[in-house]
This record gives structure tokens, C-alpha cells and sequence, in this order.
């Protein structure tokens, strides 16, 4: 362990601080439902956007990013796209103000507004979004865990502690025991102070990791001043054609085969599949997770809008200084560096871990660490809120116990957090890797869940009939493909989940009864969407005359493609200012500063329009 004293005191006073979070807010978490799961709508939208950002901001993602930045260079900008990371820009334009102007506190309480309270297929619908909920949140638990523990286990290698362990544990489980370690801080907060403490526990972390990510970036570009990156042709640029054509021979050999593992060799093709499923995904709205939670708990629609385009401006630029950093580090020291795991094999992930524990300075390792340890306990703390809030809000009071006094439900929301972590934790124990769970998270699971939720926002016949349909056949064939079709191919079978649920969707909204006139009335005039609204929009129309429709499509998409060029922008200019590339770091900020300017008339300016 290289660990010295100031780096474990930077440690422990982190930790110790999110205890006391717990405990500050945990009156004020007590007080209602509405104030543990939302802040009680009263959090500004700054906070809550740099809370969002935290979450983003996990330590898994993290490993895999540095790792991606390692080996594809400036063209591991796009492949994030996967999740996609450009749905921010979809919320920010006009999603997150559609989403905010139901004042549900869950996604599931969401659909009440969109197709009624009452009604087989109405429950029928809330059940299976809950279900998704449960699943995309118990998958982000497992995510985060095993990337905590892979991150620790350089730190604090096994041999220094199994002496003190009462019980034997193999390699492969090590990472698993050091993630339930760090598991229990993030549990105790989260569990005691609901989203106020989250929420503040997410801003210190944001705090800590800025100086580091920044003290980093310094070193990195020290560092650089005396030497030349040996990377293949093609690693400084982001722009590529069908084939990836980066050959690693003679340099470092072993990436060679893990481009050939990830199947990214034909780039292009990838590209085009990637997008074509972000698009659709980001059409879809946020998922029922943290960042869906966090768009709730604004104070208005337009607070939501602001929250969601604060969240690319306060993470991006932070976290890819990081990530270039360690990768440049990476790359200088890379003979230096052990990188395998406990099997023995060669785990390019270990990179981040691996920098930090060899080459950084005292201080800026407990700072790292620290704001690291925190990355990870802001996304798992936010991912357990969420999957609180569908259990205790959409299960148990509306059907176990609907008068539960305010005791009764700060208890269950105290159980249900427990009971969450366990299950989160138990199913870490089958994770191989991070990009195991990513995969399968981003290509299989939201393979099936688009469809339904692309048509409730902009399809008047769709509903609940055809959500429930539609959800079901995506999610359970999403579970089929990932039993028969490997990680790294999921992505390329997402047309096939898309048309399968596409096709549950429509068949299911048609073989059922509308959704009650009065509810799609009262949703299209309080949510206002763009879309297919033709006939309850003549109904509203009748009924108010003053009434005026929304016909901002082609604003909102403009905006997007300004604000999808806009975030590309933050991506790569600290990665171009931090290697020191003077012509396209002078490119990226000109066109960074016409995108901005473009939006603040098209998009900031107009905000209480829309």
C-alpha cells in the first residue's frame, strides 16, 4: 500500500463528512415523502444540475473512459454516444421542461398523467415500468460495486489484509469485499438524509474532485513537455472513416487485441448503430433513474430545463481533464505499470488505479481518492434513491399500505435502501466487468425499453395497453439476446429489440380501448408536446380558443444538433488544451463560442416560451 498519512487523513475526512451529512439532514428528510425523495422540490436548479453531473461522474465510467481514451485516442469521444451522452442535450432543449410539467415525484406515478388513474392496463403499465426501474437501477448498483472494488484492490492489495479476514476469498471475489466495505458509507448517508444529503454530499464531492482533476492536469501537461506520445497513426484526431485502422504493433502490442474484444474495428459501422439507437433513446426521455429523479425535484419546468444544461457545463470539461491526464500518464509510464488482475490477465481498466497509485504526488492521492470514493457513492447513493422512491411511493403505498403515516413511510424507505444495497451487491457477484454490465445495460435493456417511451410522448392513440405491451416485449427480449448474443454484438441486434417493441407498442395501443378523452386532453394542454396530437389537439383547441399549440419541432431539433456540436466542444477542449494541440484547441474554442451564442438566442432566450 503506497498510501502515505496526509492521503489517508484526506480519506477519512471525506468519509467522515458524509456520515455527518447523514445526520445533519436527517430531520429534515423525516419531515414527508416529498422532502426524502425530491429535496422537497425547493432545491435551486444549479445544485441539483452539479448533483446530476456528480452522479454521472462514477468511478466505473471513469476506469472505462480513461481505458477507452488509452487505446481509440481522441475518437473515444464518440463512443460514449453509446449510452447516449447527448440525451442531456434532448432534456436540456425540451424533455426534461415536457417531464417536469406532470409534478409526479416517480416515472411510474408519471404515467397517471399520461393515461389515467384507474384501469387494468393502467396498473398493468405502472407494474412494468417499475419492473424496468428496478432492473436498470439493481444493473447501476452492480456497475458501481464492481468498479469501486477493482479500483480499490490496487490501493490496498489482498496480502496486506487477508491475514485479518476470518473467512477465505478467492481472486476473482476480492474487488467484491472491498466494494460492500464502501458500500455501507454510501448506504448510510443516502438512507438517513434522503436527497437533501445527497444532493450536498454530491457538491463536496464535485468540490474535491475539481482541485484534483485540475492539479492533475497540470502535471500531465508537465509531463508531456518532455516527452512524445508513441501512439499509432490516427490517435490524435477525432474524426474516422469505416475501418478504425489503428494498429498498435510495435508500440503496445496487447491493445491490439482488446480493439479486436471491444469489436469497434469497424468504426463507422459502429458509429452509424450507436447513433442510430441514441437518437431514439434520447427521444425517449430520461430513464427512470437518478437523472429522471433529479428533473422532478426542480422547482419549475424551465428550472429543469437549466438543470439539464448545466449538467454537460460542470461535468464534461472536469472530467476529461481527468481522463486525458491519466491516460497521458498512462502512456509515459505504461512499462512502469502492472495492469493485471488477479487472474493474471492484461486489464486495461487498471489504468486509472493503477496512475494514481504510482506516479502522483502526495495529497493529490487522497484528493483523487477521495473524490473518486465519492464519484462512486453520489451515483450509488442517487441510483438507491431512485429505486426507493418506485418501491415505497408505486408499490407500497398505493398498494400495501396507502394511509401509512409519515413514520411508517420514513421506515420503509430506511428498509427498502437496505434491501436495495443487498440485491444491488448480491448481483455484483456475477459481474466480470464494468463494460460487461455497461453493455448490457445500454444495448440490451434500453434496446427494449425506446419504443414504448418514443410513443408516449409524441403518439395520442398509444396507451397503457400498448406501454405495458411494448415494455414487456423489449425487456424480456432484451434478457433472451443477452443470454445467446455476446456483449460486445448487442449493440448491432438493436434495430431487431427496437422493431420487437415497436411492434408489441402499436399492436398493443390498437387491440385495447383509447386512453380516456379527458386524460390525453389534460396532458396534451398542461405537457404541451410536439408530435402526432392531430385530434386531441382540435378537442383543446375547441375548448380554449386562446390556447396555441406547440410548434417548435424544428426549433428543438435545431437546438439539439447546436447543442449536440456544443457538448462535443467541452468533450475535447481540455483534452486538446492538456496535449497541448494549438490549432484545434483555438478551433474547438471559436466554434464552442458561435454554438453558445447561437443557443443563448435560440434556446436560453426563449426558455418561458416553449
Amino acid at each position: 500500500m503506497k498510501l502515505h498519512l496526509a492521503d489517508i487523513i484526506i480519506i477519512v475526512l471525506y468519509l467522515l463528512s458524509t456520515i455527518f451529512i447523514g445526520l445533519w439532514y436527517r430531520k429534515k428528510a423525516r419531515e414527508n415523502k416529498e422532502s426524502y425523495m425530491l429535496g422537497g422540490k425547493s432545491l435551486p436548479w444549479y445544485k441539483l444540475g452539479l448533483s446530476d453531473a456528480s452522479d454521472m461522474f462514477d468511478i466505473s465510467g471513469t476506469m472505462w473512459m480513461v481505458s477507452l481514451c488509452f487505446v481509440y485516442g481522441m475518437k473515444s469521444i464518440w463512443i460514449p454516444w453509446l449510452w447516449p451522452v447527448f440525451n442531456q442535450v434532448f432534456l436540456m432543449m425540451y424533455l426534461s421542461r415536457w417531464l417536469r410539467r406532470s409534478n409526479a415525484a416517480t416515472g411510474a406515478e408519471w404515467l397517471a398523467t399520461r393515461f389515467g388513474k384507474t384501469g387494468t392496463w393502467v396498473a398493468a403499465s405502472q407494474m412494468v415500468v417499475i419492473a424496468f426501474a428496478l432492473l436498470s437501477c439493481f444493473g447501476f448498483l452492480a456497475y458501481g460495486f464492481i468498479g469501486l472494488g477493482k479500483f480499490i484492490e490496487i490501493f490496498i492489495p489482498w496480502d496486506l489484509v487477508k491475514s485479518y479476514v476470518p473467512f477465505n476469498v478467492g481472486p476473482q471475489y476480492v474487488p467484491h469485499v472491498y466494494g460492500i466495505i464502501f458500500t455501507l458509507f454510501a448506504m448510510f448517508y443516502s438512507i438517513l438524509g434522503g436527497m437533501h444529503s445527497i444532493v450536498l454530499g454530491d457538491m463536496v464531492k464535485y468540490g474535491v474532485m475539481t482541485v484534483a482533476c485540475i492539479w492533475i492536469g497540470f502535471i500531465a501537461a508537465h509531463k508531456l513537455a518532455g516527452h512524445s506520445l508513441h501512439v499509432p497513426d490516427g490517435w490524435f484526431s477525432p474524426f474516422f472513416g469505416t475501418h478504425l485502422n489503428m494498429n498498435w504493433s510495435g508500440i503496445i502490442t496487447e491493445v491490439n487485441k482488446k480493439i479486436k474484444d471491444d469489436g469497434y474495428s469497424l468504426f463507422g459501422l459502429f458509429f452509424m448503430m450507436m447513433t442510430f439507437k441514441g437518437f431514439f433513446a434520447a427521444l425517449a426521455g430520461p430513464a427512470p433513474n437518478y437523472d429522471m429523479q433529479k428533473i422532478l425535484s426542480t422547482r419549475s419546468p424551465e428550472d429543469a430545463s437549466k438543470m439539464s444544461g448545466f449538467v454537460n457545463i460542470v461535468l464534461l470539461p472536469i472530467r476529461y481533464s481527468l481522463i486525458v491526464s491519466l491516460t497521458i500518464l498512462g502512456l509515459i509510464y505504461y512499462h512502469q505499470m502492472n495492469l493485471k488482475d488477479a487472474t493474471g490477465d492484461i486489464d486495461f481498466e487498471r489504468i486509472l488505479p493503477a496512475v494514481i497509485n504510482n506516479f502522483l504526488p502526495v495529497g493529490l492521492v487522497g484528493l483523487l481518492l477521495a473524490g473518486l470514493l465519492g464519484a462512486f457513492m453520489s451515483t450509488f447513493s442517487g441510483t438507491m434513491n431512485a429505486a426507493q422512491a418506485y418501491i415505497v411511493n408505486d408499490i407500497y403505498l398505493k398498494y400495501v399500505n396507502p394511509v401509512a403515516s409519515n413514520k411508517n413511510i420514513i421506515t420503509m424507505n430506511y428498509l427498502v435502501g437496505i434491501i436495495v444495497v443487498a440485491i444491488g451487491v448480491f448481483l455484483g457477484f456475477f459481474a466480470h466487468n464494468v463494460n460487461t454490465v455497461l453493455q448490457w445495460i445500454v444495448s440490451a435493456l434500453y434496446g427494449g425499453y425506446v419504443a414504448s417511451n418514443v410513443l408516449k410522448w409524441h403518439w395520442w392513440r398509444f396507451n397503457a395497453g400498448g406501454f405495458f405491451w411494448g415494455m414487456l416485449s423489449g425487456i424480456l427480449s432484451a434478457m433472451v439476446f443477452s443470454l445467446y448474443v455476446s456483449n460486445n454484438e448487442l449493440l448491432y441486434w438493436f434495430p431487431v429489440l427496437f422493431l420487437i417493441s415497436l411492434a408489441g407498442s402499436v399492436i398493443g395501443s390498437l387491440a385495447t380501448e383509447p386512453t380516456d378523452i379527458a386524460v390525453l386532453k389534460a396532458f396534451y394542454s398542461n405537457v404541451r408536446p410536439w408530435g402526432f396530437w392531430g385530434p386531441v389537439k382540435k378537442l383543446v383547441m375547441a375548448d380554449d380558443e386562446s390556447f396555441t399549440p406547440n410548434k417548435n419541432f424544428k426549433l428543438n431539433m435545431f437546438n439539439v444538433v447546436i447543442g449536440t456540436i456544443t457538448q462535443l466542444c467541452l468533450t475535447i477542449l481540455p483534452m486538446y488544451l492538456i496535449l497541448n494541440q494549438k490549432l484545434p484547441l483555438a478551433v474547438t474554442i471559436g466554434l464552442l463560442a458561435i454554438t453558445m451564442l447561437i443557443l443563448k438566442k435560440t434556446w436560453w432566450n426563449k426558455l418561458k416560451e416553449y
